[in-house]
């Protein structure tokens, strides 16, 4: 509604984020709100509204009244992310992870008193329906799959990203006055929307300026330099660059404090060559941290500030999602604190909606229910350690030395080595025959003054010790040649791994 002519309102405030309170809530309330939660959810959601988990539940012969407890979501089958791709692919399924939401369904499932005020609510509590679940908005996956999958937003769906936006930067301890400067590629992607969104929701300044594509090192260096961040937030290959230009043009970056790293896993050893470099622009100690999300989590998660050489893990949201770790292979549900992969339900959201999925991601050390040690925060923790439980799967290397490789493992190691600057693994065939045996190139370049054939026998040492296999060979390059053939500046995501074998 229009403001009368000279009239004033104020701009109303974000509403009341529960995440303080919840974030220190003791071991017990937090289980008891995440089980109630869980019960709501299937019971006037998930079930009802979902024609793929409807089928899915009755075909387990499972009734949403029979999911009381985290525990009984094992009961449920597992959601991968082929099943998305093929429902999205088939015209007639296309729409079946969206909740959708009817009149017969609602009458069917919902309680008396929810079904009373949208019945006597009017127009508003109609508003209020359509707000809650017509979807306006779509993020899409990234990763090695040709088709990415598309997830549905309602404006309900945004504010809940506003929301779980505010809490990381809370983990992360960013004051109200930071200046932050957004690098992260501009594109319907879970990272750049929820940080841009998480500089809104909370009032704190936040500058987007959609990365490497989008403006060059050479623009974002000059943001840089004219905004004079405090925080800054990108993906770790594309941050490193930059900071490792600033540091050889000797920028002043140094009202720094703090470095946030999105999309992609962080190791010890890439935190230190960035503190490095930032050191050289007369930025000193800063905290450099990472988060974990996915798209079909439609949150992330965020490290609390630490030191370079430890993490405290990703501190959860149990009043928003469920993690279970299972073993990969059996998809037993296993304990507290036992390595697996990590299996997500929402307890919230509508439009594309996912339970029990399978994110591929193996969790070092399982899941830790004990207060963070840096923070004293009580939500659970995912270690910091994750690697690809999907990787064995996707790419197959047993004709190199008859050992599959874990790609994402030989990514952690290279990137942590302080002589190397940038990196790129290819996978090919021996002399381009589709016949013959597979071959593993490493492609690097390495910082000036380096030995090479020092720093050959070092990588391969690490990476054998590490995966068991060594590269076939090592190419060496320039870093500007590197730089190419990664796309840093041309790719939304860096080319780290190249399979040119033939499918």
């Amino acid at each position: 509604m229009q403001n009368a002519p000279g009239t004033w309102q104020p701009v109303p405030v974000p509403p009341y984020s529960p995440w303080p309170r919840i974030s220190r809530l003791p071991r017990a309330e937090l289980e008891e709100l995440q089980r109630s939660a869980l019960r709501r959810y299937v019971r006037e959601e998930l079930y009802p509204f979902s024609a793929h988990y409807r089928k899915l539940f009755d075909a387990a012969g499972v009734k949403p009244t029979d999911i009381r407890e985290v525990r009984d979501l094992a009961r449920l089958p597992l959601t991968t992310k082929k099943d998305l791709l093929e429902a999205q692919l088939d015209p007639a399924r296309k729409r079946d992870f969206v909740l959708i939401p009817s009149a017969e369904l609602v009458k069917r499932h919902w309680p008396l008193g929810k079904k009373l005020k949208l019945l006597i609510g009017g127009q508003a509590a109609k508003d209020e329906f359509a707000y809650q679940y017509t979807p306006n908005f779509l993020t899409f996956t990234t990763g090695r799959s040709s088709d990415p999958v598309g997830f549905a937003y309602t404006p309900f769906d945004l504010e809940m990203l506003c929301e779980v936006g505010s809490r990381m930067l809370d983990v992360h301890a960013i004051p109200k006055d930071a200046r932050i400067l957004n690098i992260l590629p501009f594109a319907p992607h879970l990272a750049f929307w929820q940080t841009t969104l998480a500089g809104f929701r909370t009032g704190r300044l936040i500058l987007p300026t959609g990365g490497g594509k989008v403006m060059g090192t050479s623009g974002n260096l000059r943001m840089a330099e004219r905004m004079k961040p405090t925080v800054l937030i990108g993906v770790p290959g594309f941050t490193y660059h930059l900071l490792r230009e600033a540091a050889e043009k000797k920028s002043d970056l140094s009202d720094l404090k703090l470095v946030i790293l999105a999309a992609e896993k962080v190791t010890p050893g890439l935190k230190q060559k960035m503190a490095e470099s930032l050191a050289v622009c007369g930025a000193k100690d800063v905290v450099i941290s990472g988060t974990y999300g996915f798209t079909e989590a439609r949150s992330a998660f965020s490290e609390c500030p630490a030191s370079h050489s430890e993490s405290p893990g990703y501190h959860l949201y149990p009043d928003l999602g469920v993690f279970e770790v299972i073993d990969p292979v059996s998809c037993k549900v296993l304990g507290e604190g036992e390595t697996g992969e990590l299996v997500y339900t929402p307890l919230h959201g509508h439009g594309t909606v996912v339970c029990r999925y399978r994110t591929g991601d193996l969790a070092v050390g399982g899941i830790t229910s004990e207060p963070c040690p840096w923070c004293k925060r009580t939500v659970q923790r995912i270690p910091s350690e994750l690697r690809r439980a999907s990787d064995q799967k996707d790419v197959n290397l047993t004709k190199i030395k008859g050992t599959l490789v874990d790609l994402s493992h030989i990514g952690t190691v290279v990137s942590g080595i302080d002589e190397v600057e940038e990196w790129q693994v290819v996978l090919k065939k021996i002399h381009d025959d589709p016949h013959e045996l597979d071959e593993f190139v490493l492609r690097l370049s390495v910082k000036q003054g380096v030995d090479r054939e020092f720093s050959e026998k070092h990588v391969r040492q690490l990476i054998a010790d590490a995966t068991e296999v060594a590269p076939n060979r090592i190419e060496y390059h320039t870093t500007k040649e590197m730089l190419e053939m990664l796309g840093m500046e041309t790719e939304l995501k860096e080319k780290r791994f190249l399979d040119l074998r033939p499918k």
